[in-house]
């Protein structure tokens, strides 16, 4: 699912997920012209990611041989740290809109048949429970409308022991009125503290040593291992 292009805020408001505290929706400042992609889709954005994300991630101590990425983008951002920075060799990287699917193949061409990039939906994979060592998922959450539903998704496909490697905003900034003004995101964003919850309810262990958050509570990146 790619971050730009995923449902709108029509969409009602999901099932909080196991952890989870219900709780008054927020309602977040007006969206006056969508300019999402053009940072999402930015080479700078590429390269914070692989450079820096990527760089985090693999410190924190990601790794895994089989990965899926999801919400891979245009540029395919995922599936690149997946192989060039965590070790996989077999990659699975899916997004919600075709044209995403196909500017990522041809952006993630030079890595052959280590990557395969596919159109799904980040709360249905089109993968087995238990099936992979590692899924990477860089600013999908705070894009996904049910985005409880889509850590759920993330704890099935990952086998015992396996890891998510996640980057993160959080409503701290996505909720800023300058961002949301230019930037249009599903109503009802995460703060730390939830994301952080739904992880451990769906069964994830997140050590404080393997968890970062950054300007203030707004950036987060982590390892999560699923028990």
């Amino acid at each position: 699912m790619t971050a730009s292009e995923t449902a709108r805020t029509t969409t009602p408001r999901p099932t909080p997920s196991p952890g989870v505290p219900d709780r008054p929706r927020r309602t977040p400042p007006p969206t006056y012209v969508d300019a999402n992609r053009v940072w999402v889709d930015s080479r700078l954005r590429f390269r914070i990611g692989l450079g820096v994300e990527g760089r985090v991630l693999s410190e924190l101590g990601a790794r895994g041989t089989t990965a899926l990425d999801v919400g891979t983008g245009r540029r395919g951002l995922g599936a690149r740290v997946a192989v060039t920075r965590l070790g996989a060799d077999d990659v699975r990287a899916f997004d919600l809109h075709q044209a995403s699917v196909e500017s990522s193949r041809r952006a993630l061409a030079d890595l052959g048949d280590r990557v395969r990039v596919e159109r799904a939906d980040a709360t249905a994979l089109p993968v087995a429970d238990d099936a992979v060592d590692l899924v990477v998922s860089l600013h999908t959450l705070h894009h996904v409308v049910d985005w409880p539903a889509a850590v759920a998704e993330y704890a099935r496909v990952l086998r015992p022991g396996g890891q998510l490697a996640y980057a993160e905003m959080t409503a701290r900034f996505v909720d800023n009125p300058v961002l949301r003004a230019v930037s249009r995101h599903p109503a009802d964003r995460f703060t730390e503290d939830e994301l952080l919850a739904a992880l451990e309810g769906a069964g994830f262990d997140v050590p404080a040593r393997r968890h970062r958050s950054r300007a203030g509570g707004c950036w987060l990146l982590g390892v999560a291992t699923r028990r």
